[in-house]
């Protein structure tokens, strides 16, 4: 069993989405990678943050997010060119993201 980078962080990050007291799962995927839930919907929040021209720690929790994002296979429905595409800032810094992480794991040889 594997846990992604940063599913540590990403479980007190991803806290922001949920009421007070709540808390969310770490799950194991059936290869035996274990990845952080709500992931998905603090990336949504956080793109609005950072569209409405917040930076900083918003941009360190949408660069932490995308190693689970790319484990659970959101760049395989929508590609890192199509996220960078467009006129929409967050997707784009996301996608940019993701591009240099996979562009990262490639030149280490390892498949993310």
């Amino acid at each position: 069993m594997s846990e992604v980078t940063g599913t540590a962080e990403l479980s007190h990050i991803n806290q922001k989405v949920v009421k007070e007291g709540q808390v969310l799962a770490t799950v194991e995927l059936k290869d035996g990678s274990r990845v952080q839930t709500g992931t998905v919907a603090t990336m949504l929040m956080n793109i609005q943050l950072y569209n409405q021209g917040q930076r900083g720690e918003v941009e360190h929790e949408l660069t932490m997010a995308i190693p689970t994002l790319v484990k659970v296979g959101l760049f395989d429905l929508f590609s890192v060119p199509e996220w960078i595409q467009g006129d929409n800032p967050g997707r784009r810094f996301v996608g940019l993201q993701a591009q240099k992480y996979l562009l990262n794991a490639a030149a280490q040889g390892h498949k993310p």
